[in-house]
């Protein structure tokens, strides 16, 4: 019998998600879905998925094979994992056992790929009507650049994230890729939205039944540009990079302190006048140059000198003071550690633990959505490779002599 605490809970208990995608894009999506409650099973290749070798940092033991890197331990957690071979007849077999009694298929395959493993969109649809197939890639199935591999990296730099990110020009900047992986976040994010989407159709209308849904990093990263897309087709340029300056609203950058740096977020006419007296310069609230934020934006050079001078004569803790007495959103610039120890972080419980069975405690990030009624949980830690593959096996039916027959072909 399992564990209580591994029995799953959450507003999508019942959801049986088979995940064939790995590294990162993939995995968030379906973690997202296991915090939820859903039954991911997660079919790995013989050598397992990729991130599992993307160390350091690591945690287990090389010489006892259960060595993994802390970035395959960021996504997989509340999953089951099966090692499955399926470029061979027998375990395809597997695979379409799983897939008959599955809601959603996930996968990252290049386009093409998965329908030279005999599991085209005619082949998924008569073996299960209702199945939802969501599809990642990097560039999408169709179009000139469909047979290119997708990565993050890449993606950022063909899709303008980073011709937007980094320090201007002048001040000695160039064009940088965002601190994580944010095109597979966000891919990842919009497939879990498809997803949810999709069901939602199954279920209010039978005549539907599943359906294939395309995600690619490319478009996600496209999609995610939101305000500065929005003012390149605006003006007919392209956005230039400011560092950490707003293109859109001043003050709405980070500042020097005598000890630190500072975030300032004037985001209202109302906070403007606010602001200028809590740093004991309320004239530049009448000052006419600077009185709308359009006017500010337009002379952002000149203002930002006689911020920043005030802002560099007291310390980043004062500043959080009279800034918070004056109602002006502000912040330090914190490190991940820091961040995930404040009391902010605690009062949202996004620094959790779950016990692994062979590396002992790990601390991951949180769930970021509340429910109510039906919360999610954390209840199992990323499974090592194959770890569940017996008791998967089992369910579908096949027997201990039929599974260690798989075992001796290398298939499982």
């Amino acid at each position: 019998m399992p564990d209580a605490s591994s029995i799953a809970t959450g507003p999508l208990a019942g959801l049986r998600v088979i995940d064939l995608s790995t590294v990162l894009a993939g995995p968030y999506a379906t973690m997202v879905l296991a915090d939820l409650g859903a039954d991911v099973v997660k079919v790995e290749p013989p050598e397992g998925d990729a991130t599992r070798g993307w160390g350091p940092p690591w945690v287990g033991d090389a010489d006892a094979g259960t060595r993994t890197a802390a970035y395959y331990l960021a996504v997989n957690r509340n999953k089951r994992s099966v090692r499955l071979d399926l470029r061979q007849e027998s375990g395809a077999e597997v695979l379409r056992r799983l897939l008959t009694g599955a809601d959603v298929l996930i996968e990252n395959f290049r386009p093409g790929s998965l329908a030279r493993l005999g599991f085209d969109d005619s082949a998924l649809q008569a073996l299960n009507p209702d199945l939802v197939h969501l599809a990642i890639s990097g560039y999408g199935p169709d179009g000139p650049a469909a047979d290119r591999p997708g990565y993050d990296f890449v993606i950022q730099a063909v899709g303008g994230l980073m011709s937007i990110t980094g320090d201007a020009d002048v001040d000695g900047g160039h064009p940088t890729k965002v601190g994580v992986a944010i095109s597979d976040i966000v891919a990842g994010l919009f497939a879990t939205i498809g997803i949810l989407a999709a069901l939602l159709t199954r279920r209010s209308d039978r005549s539907v039944g599943g359906q294939r849904i395309d995600v690619s990093l490319l478009a996600s990263t496209l999609a995610v540009l939101v305000n500065q897309a929005q003012n390149a087709f605006t003006t007919g340029a392209s956005p230039a990079r400011r560092g950490n300056a707003h293109p859109n609203i001043v003050p709405y950058e980070t500042f020097a302190t005598s000890d630190g740096q500072i975030v300032v977020a004037v985001g209202s006419e109302r906070q403007w006048p606010r602001f200028c007296l809590a740093i004991g310069a309320p004239r530049l609230a009448d000052d006419p140059r600077f009185a709308t934020n359009g006017d500010r934006v337009a002379a952002r050079v000149a203002l930002r000198p006689l911020i920043a001078e005030r802002l560099a004569a007291r310390s980043t803790a004062e500043w959080l003071r009279a800034f918070a007495e004056a109602d002006v959103p502000c912040g330090a610039v914190t490190d991940v550690l820091a961040a995930f120890h404040s009391p902010e972080a605690a009062a949202r419980s996004m620094l959790v633990e779950v016990e692994h069975p062979a590396f002992g405690v790990l601390r991951q990030a949180g769930i970021p959505i509340e429910f109510g009624a039906t919360p999610g949980s954390v209840r199992t830690a990323p499974p090592l490779l194959g770890e569940h593959t017996d008791a998967v096996l089992a369910e579908l039916g096949l027997s201990a002599e039929a599974v260690a027959r798989l075992r001796a072909d290398g298939v499982v």
